[in-house]
């Protein structure tokens, strides 16, 4: 599935666009009005992330409230080298 938190489920809102025009009753205006309302997506802010999940290291589309929670364990840094291919 795009654009949805595989851990929280967090996906995209609806929303909407206002326009005003006119001036404010505070800034000595006769008040502002709406002109136009369009509809938008509020998109959640996901990050691929390398996760540690059911033991095995895999990469997860989080959202950032997740990984600012803690429900994600980052994979552990890779220790070993590759082996050098002897090319002369």
């Amino acid at each position: 599935m795009a654009r949805f938190c595989e851990l929280t489920g967090k996906g995209p809102m609806k929303g909407s666009i206002i326009w005003r025009s006119g001036k404010a009753k505070k800034q000595g205006g006769i008040g502002t009005h709406v002109t136009a309302i369009t509809k938008r997506r509020f998109l959640p802010n996901l990050q691929r992330v390398k996760a540690v999940i059911n033991g095995e290291v895999r990469y997860v589309r989080v959202s950032t409230t997740a990984i600012k929670q803690g429900l994600v364990t980052k994979a552990p840094r890779r220790t070993w080298k590759k082996p050098e291919s002897s090319k002369k």
